[in-house]
């Protein structure tokens, strides 16, 4: 579909982060289990990623995979690492064909040995790409991501009148990566689940009823107008910001 003329190319953010919520609630409303949800969804981040891809956003990070997530019934978390395989496996051709560089962040050697193994290789070969970089949040939780920071940082004998935001970011997994301009999440929830707390300070947050497997390039294009709709002050006045902007 074409881009929407309410989209302005010029005000695109340049990070957009998702959290792929509603796999398991939309597939019991559908009368299938847990794991259908999860298959069906890949769908929504193929549409995701094109429509990111077609607007311009450089950086697309999808929450994929929490620490917490581990919790979850043995079987499920098998069905969703065995689908993480079969999807790279899948699709790195045409990642690879599109300009697509794939990254990941999170604890990742608590993967399957499986699942390290391809996803290393999908980042290995797609690492000269730069149309657009897709960054899988795998094992991962923000406060995980701190305390990790935090440890390196006392390792590295850190001493705490050294310490600013700007050193801290260095120590997080995202420390080659901007900020997200904009957070979507799907299915209504409306909380960041600990989701990029760090990086998330100022971006803007967008909730939509649709359940992830149903969320699909108009959808996307949408979060995208209303995000160029807000005013975005970081601690300003808006009087400042249209001083700044003439």
């Amino acid at each position: 579909m074409a881009i929407p003329s309410n989209i302005n190319p010029e005000k695109v953010p340049q990070h957009v982060a998702i959290i792929m919520d509603g796999n398991g609630r939309w597939a019991k409303s559908h009368g299938h289990d847990r794991i259908y949800g999860h298959l069906s969804g890949v769908r929504s981040v193929r549409e995701s990623l094109e429509a990111a891809r077609e607007l311009g956003v450089k950086y697309l990070t999808l929450y994929a995979f929490s620490t917490e997530n581990w919790n979850r019934p043995k079987e499920e978390v098998e069905a969703l690492m065995d689908l993480l395989v079969k999807t790279i496996v899948g699709e790195i051709d045409e990642l690879d064909a599109n300009g697509v560089r794939l990254d990941a962040i999170g604890d990742i050697e608590h993967l399957p040995e499986s699942c390290k193994n391809e996803l290393q290789g999908g980042i290995d070969r797609t690492k000269d790409n730069s149309e657009i970089t897709l960054i899988l949040a795998l094992s991962y939780s923000s406060r995980w991501e701190i305390v990790e920071a935090i440890k390196r940082m006392m390792a590295d004998g850190v001493k705490a009148e050294e310490v600013n935001d700007n050193l801290i970011a260095t120590y997080l997994c995202t420390k080659n990566i901007p900020d997200p301009e904009l957070m979507i999440r799907t299915s209504g929830e409306q909380r960041i689940s600990n989701f990029l707390l760090w990086q998330l300070a100022y971006s803007e947050l967008y909730f939509t009823e649709t359940y992830w497997p149903e969320f699909r390039k108009a959808d996307f294009f949408e979060a995208i107008a209303e995000f160029q709709g807000r005013e975005r002050r970081f601690g300003k006045t808006s009087e400042q910001i249209i001083l700044k902007d003439k």
